[in-house]
C-alpha cells in the first residue's frame, strides 16, 4: 500500500511554461491553445518567429522556469525534440522526456515523473502532439517501485 494517492503534475490554474526554437514555433503556438483549453496559465518563453535561434538557450530557460518554481511543468519543442530535451536535462531537477506517442507520454509521467514533455515539430502531426500533451498532464506519477529509480536521476 502506498502512503499517498498519486497526484497529477499540474492542474487547472497552474502555470505551464512552453518554449521552442524556430523549427517548433508553429507547434508551440498550437500547444499553447491546448494548454489554455486544459485550464493552465501559459508562460511562453519564446521563440516567436522563424529566425534561426539556438535550441539550448530555450531548453535551459524552460528547465530553469520549472525547477525554479515559475512553472509547475514545461513543454519543450524543437525540430525533433532531441536537442531541446538534452539542453533541458542539463539543469538539475529537470526531467525532460522526449516522447513520440501517447504511450510514451503517459509512461514518462507514470514511470519517470517527468516534469517537462519534449516533442519534435518536424516528426509529429499537431493532432498527435495535442493527444500526447493531454495524456502527459492526465497521468499521475505512479510512485512505488519507480520512486527509488527517479531519486537516482
Amino acid at each position: 500500500m502506498t502512503d499517498a494517492s498519486p497526484t497529477l503534475l499540474a492542474g487547472p490554474g497552474d502555470t505551464v511554461a512552453i518554449a521552442s526554437d524556430h523549427a517548433g514555433v508553429d507547434l508551440k503556438e498550437a500547444l499553447k491553445g491546448d494548454l489554455g483549453a486544459l485550464g493552465f496559465k501559459v508562460l511562453d518563453l519564446g521563440t516567436n518567429g522563424p529566425a534561426s535561434v539556438d535550441y539550448p538557450d530555450y531548453g535551459k530557460a524552460l528547465a530553469e522556469a520549472v525547477t525554479g518554481g515559475k512553472a509547475k511543468a514545461g513543454v519543450a519543442v524543437c525540430g525533433t525534440g532531441i536537442g531541446i530535451s538534452i539542453a533541458a536535462n542539463r539543469v538539475p531537477g529537470a526531467r525532460a522526456a522526449l516522447v513520440h506517442d501517447v504511450t510514451t507520454a503517459g509512461l514518462a509521467r507514470e514511470h519517470n515523473d517527468a516534469n517537462i514533455i519534449a516533442m519534435g515539430a518536424r516528426v509529429l502531426a499537431p493532432e498527435t502532439a495535442c493527444a500526447m500533451l493531454k495524456t502527459f498532464f492526465a497521468t499521475p506519477f505512479g510512485g512505488g517501485r519507480h520512486a527509488g529509480r527517479v531519486a537516482k536521476l
